[in-house]
């Protein structure tokens, strides 16, 4: 269970099995996690949750609505949801992500420590 007034993160990511992977993992580490399939999805749940969550987690690939355009529709969001941290879950290389409004980049395969690290230092 997670310490009374930790904020949620929000995990978007396509493939079902790393999805519930890394929340059980986050969720067994005390953190709050919402989820989402895609873009589409993941704005949706931005704008419908009750409390914003402290950090994105945001894959880049995905159907419907991949990250490169959730990022570019965030950004047309209120301010409060426009100025929620987002860090990129990619396999790309570099060039393919350094342009995007990002707080940080995580490389598939994921490196469950420095994904921890990366969650603590924005969920505390």
């Amino acid at each position: 269970m997670p310490p009374p007034g930790r904020k949620p993160l929000l995990l978007v990511e396509d493939e079902p099995d790393i999805r519930e992977s890394l929340r059980d993992l986050l969720a067994d580490a005390g953190y709050p996690v919402l989820t989402a399939a895609n873009g589409r999805e993941a704005l949706e749940c931005l704008r419908t949750s009750p409390e914003r969550p402290a950090l994105i987690l945001l894959d880049l690939m995905m159907p419907m609505m991949g990250g490169s355009t959730f990022l570019e529709r965030l950004e047309q969001e209120p301010k409060d949801l426009a100025a929620i941290p987002v860090v990129v879950l990619s396999a790309a290389k570099d060039s393919a992500t350094r342009n995007l409004a990002t707080v940080g980049r995580i490389e598939k395969p994921i490196d469950l420590d420095e994904l921890l690290e990366c969650v603590k230092r924005y969920c505390g």
